[in-house]
């Protein structure tokens, strides 16, 4: 199957829907399939076989955060070439209504498209007021995935119609059976905490957590966090009390294996993110490395989570609370033990093998739909010989 894949956001910085789009690519390639990805990405940027670029992204900010895009007449052309040179089977569009190469692709497509939602937002207005004149792209679309219930909730709240849920992908081999690091490790008396995101951007919960490490210290003197991300940490610190401070190592940004490595570590994997997510998929390779997951109880997360089975939760942006239970963690080893099992376990549903071959299945019924209806409306023809 020839298959072009559409990213909206620029592959030069980290991201979850970039990530989806990567190893979605690689895991079609696998099995065999043309693919090839179409995305920002500033000149230089070093990117698989299989990617183009559409131009360099600007920032901009877009559902809480700022998204590196793309658009105008120039990136368009670019566009149409990538689609006449690859002759797809199927399109599929990531995030088809963001104003990027996602919606250009969406105009100048003329074969089976297939649109995976990832956004969580019930409340845009920009959504809402963009609806009537999305509306007759949004027709072009065959098939509709959404990454969680949140984001089909998104879906049929502000463009109509469905969409079937299959959750992000992680390749969970790639955490599973990874060696801790000793001085990521923690102790009884220097327990360690992680924290994986951008460390600048609010709705991630730097913030939370950093308060909540006020009340944490008062009892476990020793405890550190390691925090993993791109940001300015002295912008970070700054905003903490001193002994906050001095209990955060900030790494920066790290690769793949150093982050399967961080979170086989450290005794608690904490997401204190405050809201704008869709989906979760740092929680499902927490829990695939064995790190037992405690995480703020935004809907999206309560359902990664199996609703608390597979990891402990605290109220959003509750920095006491997030003390309280991560305490309770820490003076439970059984409990712990007890997380990291049930994680591992709930993690292999997330994983490619399943994943793929779901998205694959909807592939295959666009196909099949769309050369249907194609037949009937030859064999209806006036010009039909």
């Amino acid at each position: 199957m020839r298959i072009g894949l559409v990213c909206p956001y620029s592959f030069d910085v980290p991201g979850g829907v970039q990530f989806h789009v990567r190893d979605l690519a690689a895991d079609l390639i696998r099995r065999g399939h043309h693919v090839s990805v179409l995305a920002p990405a500033d000149e230089g940027t070093p990117l698989p076989d299989y990617v183009v670029s559409s131009g360099r992204a600007v920032p901009v900010r877009y559902n809480g955060s700022v998204a590196r895009l793309t658009f105008g007449p120039v990136t368009a052309s670019r566009v149409n070439r990538w689609l006449e040179r690859g002759d797809f089977d199927v399109l599929h569009i990531h995030e088809p209504v963001t104003p990027s190469v996602s919606i250009l692709a969406l105009w100048a497509s003329d074969c089976p498209v297939v649109a995976t939602f990832h956004t969580s937002n019930l409340r845009s207005r920009a959504m809402q007021a963009a609806y009537p004149l999305l509306r007759p792209s949004l027709e072009k679309i065959n098939g509709r995935i959404a990454v969680s219930e949140d984001a089909r909730r998104t879906v049929t709240t502000h463009l109509g119609g469905d969409a079937v849920v299959i959750p992000n992908g992680v390749d969970v081999g790639a955490f599973t059976d990874v060696a801790p690091r000793p001085e990521w490790q923690g102790s009884s008396e220097r327990p360690t905490f992680a924290f994986l995101g951008r460390i600048d951007e609010p709705r991630k919960g730097l913030p939370v957590l950093a308060e909540a490490m006020t009340h944490l210290l008062r009892e476990v003197p020793g405890a550190r966090v390691l925090v993993a991300g791109p940001g300015v940490p002295e912008a970070a610190q700054a905003r903490m009390a001193s002994e906050v401070a001095a209990a955060c190592e900030f790494l920066g940004a790290v690769s793949d294996e150093d982050k399967a490595a961080l979170l086989a570590s450290v005794d608690v994997y904490v997401a204190p993110h405050t809201g704008g997510e869709s989906f979760g998929i740092v929680l499902v390779e927490a829990m695939a490395a064995g790190a037992p997951v405690l995480a703020s109880d935004l809907p999206a997360f309560v359902r990664v989570l199996d609703q608390g089975e597979a990891g402990a939760h605290f109220r959003a942006a509750d920095p006491q609370d997030l003390a309280d239970v991560a305490l309770r963690l820490l003076r439970a080893p059984d409990e712990r033990a007890r997380l990291r099992d049930a994680g591992r376990s709930r993690a292999r549903v997330f994983d490619w093998s399943v994943v793929t071959e779901d998205i694959l299945a909807v592939y295959e019924t666009v196909l099949a739909t769309s050369t249907g209806a194609r037949a009937h409306r030859e064999e209806q023809s006036p010009w039909r010989p």
